[in-house]
């Protein structure tokens, strides 16, 4: 089976979404679709499903969608219940209906072989029998109730109505339908939107082995890594295609753009040559010929277009002047936290600084823990002793998704009055509100323009102490990944909840994880928490880590001497490097100067590792 889409455009009321798309879909290919936010990506989706959606694009290459062979397409739009008065059971077992009718048919055979021997009913059966394996009749079963169990739902829930299920889980369900049918061609747009890390790696894991077709719209960058083999690109209307995961497209659409660069200015300067030769010759009788030639040498080029830019606008702002807290930042002991009952009880003595990744399931009490340490909840019991020059900065996923009548800039005015209007104009610009975006109703803003606007009133109240829950949420790759360059940066103490694993990898130097109906604090970051996990090696938790500490505190020291040593060696070697820029030899040469600035640049991130593990070590004695 294929599908090849050849120089198709979508356009919607008056604006052309899509100028030049060129797609190739192949039987058991997994394609991630990426893009920023607004290019597209759903509307390609919807496209697949409705070809009439398609038009002439505006390449040269003659419009066409050729396919060969039947696919039937899943999408999870396109999943409706007929009825929300059916159990859950029921409305998942709709996905088996012609097994089920095989089943029950077995059933009466069975019977009527009871009471009568006649050969044609045993025929009957045998071939029912036979279609019924081969059509999964003995694993359908099982392989629903994974699906559910894996998704976070009860053996209680199957009974409940559809009615009775919140739209989050709704959603669930609908998906759950839609993995059990297991279409020619299964879209899927940011599937991981709202499932925690646990479901998020058995879907992962599910796909990953997915026997047909699959095209993922996601900003997830590790759930595409895990899975895909084919990126396409949406950029200014147009699609690039990558051989391999999304780690790759990101090195290749790098290296295709350079090349491309490079090739453009080469061809400028030949036609500049060329132009230059004709425009001196073509009056001399002798050379009017030659100069003729180069002309032609033009005409026959196949002129290379200038590499557009890829859109890398977003938001940015300015943490510095954050005044410090004390060095412990909070004291939690034996807080219990829940609402009508208790999700969880927590430890933890937070120290300035630190970046704290929170993961774990959902509904288990990672939000709730944020909502009480920002005092919207109160505790069951235990407390929170606080250090000193706190100012807290929260964001909550939910707040950040409501309406309002107000314009960005009065929403913007009444968190932060003390700005002047021009302040709070540049402020909303550098989170990409500009013109007339600061006069838009919150009402009429995109999930991600939302979610701007709401870390752009935190970050310029420079809070020293920074409460996240799921910043990433709505936001495309660049934004997410300009995110977490603001938060490495910061110099402020950080407590985030996130279900995006590349996420919390980038930015959490230490975990809480809320598993196995207990709470757990590590002292490591995802990657090494992970392969612990991988191993099934024991992780230790934060008391036998102290104790640990106190016994080998001779071996910190030492380890503190030796990497004291290791920073004064990369110190010099920076030096040095520095020095060579001033050589002429050195910055009359683009290339080598480019070779030694990309090597200032790995030993000076060298020289930061060295001064993190310094600094952590430091604050161990």
């Amino acid at each position: 089976m294929n599908i090849k889409i050849r120089n198709a455009s979508v356009t919607l009321g008056i604006n052309t979404i899509l100028e030049e798309v060129n797609l190739d879909i192949n039987e058991k290919d997994k394609i991630a679709i990426v893009g920023r936010n607004g290019a597209g990506k759903t509307t390609l989706l919807k496209a697949l499903i409705d070809n009439s959606m398609f038009d002439s694009g505006v390449g040269e290459e003659e419009f066409s969608i050729t396919k060969i062979g039947k696919w039937s397409i899943g999408y999870l739009e396109q999943i409706a219940f007929s009825s929300e008065e059916v159990t859950l059971i029921d409305e998942i077992k709709k996905s088996f209906s012609d097994l089920i009718k095989l089943e029950n048919k077995l059933n009466n055979l069975v019977k009527e072989m009871n009471e009568n021997d006649d050969e044609k009913i045993i025929l009957e059966y045998t071939e029912a029998l036979e279609n019924y394996k081969l059509q999964g009749g003995y694993s359908y079963q099982k392989e629903y109730e994974v699906l559910l169990k894996q998704f976070g739902f009860s053996e209680s829930d199957k009974l409940k109505k559809i009615k009775e299920f919140s739209g989050g889980e709704k959603t669930k369900i609908a998906f759950i339908k839609l993995l059990l049918n297991k279409p020619d061609l299964l879209l899927l747009d940011e599937p991981t939107n709202h499932l925690d890390i646990h479901t998020i790696e058995y879907l992962e894991n599910y796909l990953k082995n997915y026997s047909k077709t699959l095209i993922i719209v996601s900003h997830d960058r590790m759930f595409l890594d895990n899975i895909v083999n084919i990126v396409y690109e949406i950029d200014y209307g147009k699609t690039y295609k990558y051989k391999g995961n999304y780690t790759n497209y990101e090195k290749e659409k790098k290296l295709r753009y350079e090349k491309t660069l490079k090739d453009y200015e080469y061809q400028q300067k030949e036609i500049k040559r060329l132009q230059s030769i004709y425009e001196r010759f073509r009056n001399k009788p002798t050379k009017a010929s030659m100069a003729l030639s180069k002309l032609k040498q033009i005409e026959r080029m196949d002129i290379i277009e200038k590499p557009k830019e890829t859109d890398l606008r977003t938001f940015r702002t300015n943490l510095n002047e954050i005044k410090p807290s004390g060095k412990v930042v909070m004291n939690i002991k034996d807080l219990t936290i829940g609402y009508n009952k208790e999700l969880a009880t927590i430890n933890l003595e937070v120290i300035r600084g630190k970046k704290i990744g929170i993961i774990g399931e959902n509904g288990i009490g990672k939000s709730t823990l944020l909502k009480t340490i920002y005092g919207l909840i109160k505790p069951i019991k235990g407390e929170i002793e606080w250090g000193i020059n706190l100012k807290i900065g929260y964001f909550d996923q939910n707040l950040a998704m409501q309406d309002s009548n107000n314009t960005v800039i009065e929403e913007f005015r009444n968190f932060l009055p003390q700005l002047s209007y021009e302040q709070a104009r540049s402020a909303l610009g550098s989170f990409l509100f500009k013109n007339d975006d600061i006069d838009k109703k919150i009402n009429v803003l995109s999930g991600g323009e939302k979610v701007r606007l709401q870390l752009c009133k935190i970050l310029y109240n420079k809070p020293n102490l920074l409460l996240l829950d799921e910043p990433t949420n709505h936001m495309d790759i660049i934004g997410k990944e300009h995110l977490e360059d603001i938060l490495k940066e910061y110099t402020g103490t950080l407590l985030f909840v996130s279900h995006d694993r590349y996420f919390v990898k980038k930015i959490a130097d230490e975990l809480l994880v809320f598993e196995n109906n207990k709470v757990s604090y590590y002292r490591y970051g995802y990657s090494e928490y992970e392969e612990k996990r991988k191993q099934e090696i024991p992780i230790l938790s934060s008391d036998k880590v102290i104790k640990e500490e106190k016994v080998n505190n001779y071996n910190i020291n030492k380890e503190i001497k030796n990497i004291e040593k290791e920073i004064t060696s990369k110190e010099n070697e920076i030096n040095k490097l520095k020095q060579e820029l001033y050589n002429e030899e050195v910055y009359t040469n683009y290339e080598k100067s480019k070779e030694i600035n990309n090597l200032l640049e790995e030993k000076q991130k060298e020289l930061d590792v060295l001064n993190k593990k310094w600094e952590e070590l430091i604050s161990k004695c």
